[in-house]
């Protein structure tokens, strides 16, 4: 404000300075001149010492980055202040929730808001400022000084920790785990005003710090509980995640603001927090004596996971054309972090679905709490793009075994990834270590070599008499503990011949029979060497409890040199019922899988023919999915029609006339058709049609009549059965009644042929097929085959000396599939499912074909049927040799032949009935048997008149994200609502509330009984009021304003509470039909 005497014209700022005392208004003027002359300075030396205008533009682009990266750590720091001094104020306001910046007491219910603690901190918090000014200038300044000569004037100017005391915003206890310790979870968030300035007067330096914003959660463990005062025997600090940490730099150290390095700055400081403060480092504080602290400070893992990356589908494109005209692809590659623990997987170019299949193993050092963190990037010369996220709490995995999933990727559009999570339990005996060992052998890891069969941790704790350096010097031991190639070093004990390091090191072990610990104990300068010791682990093996806690003699040192350790193997144990099987994909259209491509089968060293030996590190046999080879065949026989309506009139309707009749078969995508049939209302087809179908629930053959002519075919009526019926009953000979006409009726003979391994039915099978005609001249099949296409190797270059993009293409008697192209690649990987109806296996031949993108050609393959008709359950499954390839080129692939086994031939006379032929005799049945309603202990969901289909859902609640999410994956067996069947939507709403944010509804799937959606919806609610809500959910059939069709098809209500949404369920929920 301006004073009373200032004039009316000027403002404040005007006015104070006219008030200032003459000299103070000097001063004034002076400084701001100087500050001018200093940034006219630069030009004026760069156009005296004839510098190019380039490196002018370069000081002041640095400067402005420098002011921009200041002003915005300011602004962060003010806004940190300011929402934790109003945190009740926001957590109240929507805006503010909808950023999911909402405090753990509120996003998490087990997290207790500790305000009293707060207070106390608040409170206490000048005195806490108070000790630690003296700590750092009666402790700390005297120790840096007396580091280095460079160091000696340095003293702390100032030390204010401000008024802003730390915040703890909530607290987790977790009590279930052992009954002797406590576990804390301190959610922290310090934004203080904190101010420290040094100065170095020998070298005219001032550097310094003015506010700090530090936030992360802070787990603290009680352990063990005794019963005496303090009732606690120590205290252990660390930090599960690296904290988020922001430092407004002041003096010299303002140069660390530059943009580059104050990223570079802040991650070094956090080097040096999470050296000592996040996990595996730990901070223990012993409260009482003769407390075996080693054991707090550095106890044994939880466990081990093992993690397959297998695969990634739907990922976001970023290397796009014409500035995002045209969609591109990516070159994703992904990076896995379990604490301090990262691993990179290779970068797979231009694929927007690529695949990995690279393991890596992870230590667990707690749970809960430790998570699994997968980040999806593309790989780009200059900065790699972002293309998703995901988080996995291994507490999950260490409660399942095995977690084997699709996982969705946050904070981008679309993008999922398929991974396989295994834990591995720590087992104190060496009873399972063969077994171990040979399971690991039919696993392949990232670098080729087996997985870890156990773990080594070795405690360092210290070392005795170690020899001198030159002139009876003290050395500066470090030790190093390398185990094959892999080596850790301990931190440098200075100026000691008794050094104590207390430090821990963890190992993956292959093979504990074949390796040995080397330990080198060296002056910190490299040069010389204090001591060797090599321990073989096969002794840690002969040990009761693979433990070895002793003094060990260090070798090359002197007599009495020694180093006590503690050695402690465990071996890695992935629980009987979760052995490690083929991951199964999402199903594909051909009812592959695409399985792990490590994981195999038992070996098999000589395969059928006396082929070679797979090379090491090949399956010797296929992994298809668990779906492959699950088909089933339907033969339709259409015999004959009666009393069709005429709709070749004459004379306007006067005279009746005749119709042309001709069928048309829907099923499984397949239409057929049969001949047409002149003048006739009572027409004899005679044909037969065979489709492959996979058991679906709700699948439906539609047969729909029409009346040949020469402008638009007229409507002779349609009916419509359900695969269910037929498969359940097997065998149908009955007439069926047509709907939406007067009159007509169809006969059709429908079986659902058994399939069988048993080559002693196919002569009667085929001798059976040999009498029967047919109109449209077709030939019943004996056999299905089904073949599974894996994979390639060895493969020649393409002339260019690129790798080839393979393509497999299958044929067999006319009919030919083709498999996807992969990228360039010598051995390729289809994994894809195909399948062939088979006449006569005999003298059938399968061919397949490989080429570079369908040109030229790579090796082809001719298996006869035959051969699979010689193998056991008839399934040929190994690598075959190539002709027109390389010597080495070769093919996975697996055959597999089903018998299509028929009542009919089964079906004949008794032997005092029958004639001398042995002719057949066609059963008649009734039948009122395939009723499903009357048969006891069937139950589908036609039994409820009520029922309209079912839906399959996904509800759970994420804690991370603090927010409700509702996956609508798919619906089956809806009811049809007009001829073409329904074109179904799914909508819903969760109640009480109404409004437009609770209501979500997913597309529209065309002419689908049985549609998939796929589409997830999130709700900012907490978890309290999520358990509040309840779920109202409808089916519905998308039509006009003016149609007359049915549009509710099923409802559903759910209560959430009814759920444990922590946990989360996917299942198919019953949708009730509309009553009248």
């Amino acid at each position: 404000m301006p004073s009373a005497d200032a004039e009316p014209g000027l403002d404040g700022d005007t006015a104070a300075f006219a008030n200032r005392a003459p000299g103070e208004r000097a001063v004034t003027v002076l400084w701001s001149f100087g500050k001018c002359l200093g940034a006219l300075l630069p030009v004026y030396l760069a156009g005296y010492y004839g510098f190019s205008i380039s490196v002018v533009l370069f000081g002041l682009m640095i400067y402005m980055g420098w002011k921009h990266s200041r002003l915005e750590k300011v602004m962060r720091l003010k806004s940190a202040m300011y929402l934790l001094e109003n945190e009740r104020e926001f957590t109240t306001e929507k805006a503010f929730r909808t950023k999911r910046d909402l405090p753990p007491w509120v996003s998490f219910p087990d997290v207790e808001k500790v305000e009293w603690l707060n207070k106390v901190l608040q409170q206490a918090w000048p005195f806490i400022g108070q000790y630690l000014e003296k700590l750092l200038v009666e402790t700390i300044a005297p120790a840096i000084r007396a580091s280095s000569v460079h160091l000696q004037t340095l003293s702390f100017t100032k030390v204010n920790i401000g008024e802003k005391a730390l915040k703890i915003v909530g607290v987790k206890a977790h009590t279930e785990n052992d009954k002797r310790q406590v576990i804390l979870d301190l959610y922290l968030s310090y934004a203080g005003d904190v101010e420290v300035n040094v100065e170095i007067k020998k070298y005219f330096c001032k550097a310094g710090v003015k506010g700090i914003q530090l936030s992360g959660k802070l787990r603290v463990i009680l352990e063990p509980l005794i019963g005496d005062v303090p009732l606690v025997g120590a205290v252990t600090l660390f930090f599960i995640r690296r904290p988020k940490l922001d430092i407004n730099w002041t003096g010299l150290t303002n140069l660390l603001d530059i943009p580059g390095l104050n990223a570079m700055s802040d991650t070094m400081i956090m080097d040096a927090i999470a050296s000592h403060l996040v996990l595996p480092n730990r901070l223990t504080v012993p409260l009482v004596a003769d407390l075996h602290v080693e054991q707090l400070r550095s106890p044994l893992p939880r466990g081990v996971v093992r993690i397959h990356l297998l695969e990634a589908e739907n990922l976001t494109a970023k290397d796009t054309v014409i500035k995002g005209l045209i969609d591109g692809k990516s070159d994703p590659y992904a990076v896995l972090r379990v604490g301090t623990q990262i691993f990179t997987s290779r970068h797979v170019d231009s694929n927007l679905n690529p695949q990995w299949r690279e393991m890596y193993e992870v230590i667990v050092h707690e749970v809960p709490g430790q998570e699994l963190e997968v980040e999806v990037f593309d790989k780009d010369p200059d900065q790699d793009d972002f293309l998703g996220r995901l988080k996995v709490d291994l507490d999950i995995v260490k409660k399942s075994r095995v977690v084997h999933d699709w996982f969705s990727l946050r904070d981008v559009p679309s993008g999922s990834v398929h991974l396989r999570l295994e834990w591995l339990s720590l087992l104190p005996s060496a009873d399972k270590l063969p077994e171990v060992i040979e399971k690991n052998q039919t696993l392949t890891s990232k670098l080729g070599d087996p997985p870890s069969a156990a773990i080594l941790a070795v405690y360092l704790d210290q070392a005795y008499e170690l020899p001198l350096r030159k002139g009876n010097k003290d050395p500066s031991p470090v030790v190093q503990i390398s185990i094959q190639d892999t080596t850790k070093e301990s931190k440098t004990c200075y100026g000691t011949n008794h050094p104590v390091w207390e430090d821990a090191f963890t190992f993956f072990i292959q093979d504990p029979h074949k390796q040995d610990i080397d330990i080198q104990v060296k002056d910190d300068d490299g040069a010389l060497v204090l001591g060797s010791l090599t321990v073989p682990l096969s002794r840690v093996l002969a040990t009761s409890d693979l433990t070895m806690d002793q003094w060990f003699q260090l070798e090359n040192s002197g007599l009495a040199s020694r180093i006590y350790m503690k050695i402690v193997l465990r071996v890695l144990w992935l629980n009987d019922e979760a052995t490690p099987t083929t991951p199964s994909s999402r199903p594909s259209s051909s009812g592959s899988g695409v399985g792990l491509e490590e994981i195999t089968s038992e070996t098999n060293p000589m395969g059928p023919g006396g082929l070679a030996k797979p090379a090491p590190g090949r399956p010797p046999r296929t992994t298809p999915d668990s779906e492959f080879a699950t088909e089933g065949v339907l033969r339709i026989h259409l015999v004959e029609a009666q009393n069709l309506i005429a709709k070749d009139n004459f004379m306007g309707g006067m005279v009746k006339g005749k119709s042309d009749p001709y069928v048309k078969i829907r099923v499984g995508g397949i239409t057929f058709r049969s001949h047409t049939i002149k003048e006739n209302l009572n027409p004899i087809w005679n044909e037969l049609f065979e489709v492959i179908l996979t058991q679906l629930p709700g699948q439906e053959i539609q047969f729909e009549l029409f009346d040949k002519d020469i402008d638009q075919d007229d409507f002779l009526g349609r009916f419509r059965l359900n695969l269910r019926d037929i498969i359940s009953g097997q065998f149908i000979d009955s007439w069926y009644t047509l709907n939406d006409v007067k009159s007509g009726r169809v006969r059709l003979v429908l079986e659902w042929l058994p399939r069988v391994a048993d080559v002693s039915r196919l002569e009667q099978i085929l001798q059976y097929h040999s009498q029967q005609t047919y109109q449209n001249k077709a030939v019943p099949s004996a056999a299905v085959l089904f073949v599974y296409v894996e994979r390639a190797h060895g493969l020649t270059l393409k002339k260019s000396g690129k790798e080839p993009k393979v393509g497999a293409e299958l044929i067999l008697k006319g009919v030919s599939y083709k498999t996807k192209v992969c990228e360039r690649s010598t051995s390729p990987r289809w994994d894809e499912a195909f399948h062939f109806l088979v006449r006569d296996p005999r003298d059938e031949i399968l061919s397949v074909k490989l080429s570079h993108s369908w040109g030229q050609a790579l090796g082809c393959l001719a298996l006869p049927l035959q051969d699979v008709l010689a193998e056991p359950g008839l399934v040929l499954d190994r690598w075959f040799n190539l002709d027109g390839a390389l010597p080495e080129s070769q093919l996975l692939l697996r055959a597999t032949l089903k018998l299509l086994d028929t009542q009919l031939a089964a079906c004949r006379r008794a032997a005092g009935d029958a004639g001398p032929d042995g002719e057949v005799v066609i059963p008649r049945w009734d039948p009122s048997h395939l009723d499903l309603r009357h048969r006891p202990g069937f139950s589908i969901a036609a039994e409820n008149k009520n029922t309209a289909g079912q839906v399959k859902l996904t509800i759970g609640y994420s804690v991370d994200e603090g927010r409700l999410f509702i996956t609508v994956h798919s619906c089956r067996a809806l009811k049809s609502c007009s001829k073409d069947g329904a074109d179904p939507y799914v909508s819903f709403i969760l109640l009480p509330d109404k409004k437009a944010n609770t209501k979500r509804r997913t597309s529209t799937k065309k002419r689908e009984l049985n549609p998939e959606f796929n589409e997830r919806f999130d709700f900012d609610l907490s978890l309290e009021e999520s358990t509040q809500r309840r779920l109202e959910l409808s089916v519905k059939n998308s039509v006009s304003f003016m149609s007359r069709e049915r549009e509710l098809i099923g409802k559903l209500q759910l209560d959430l509470d009814q759920i444990d949404l922590k946990t989360g369920v996917t299942q198919w929920f019953d949708l009730v039909a509309e009553t009248n």
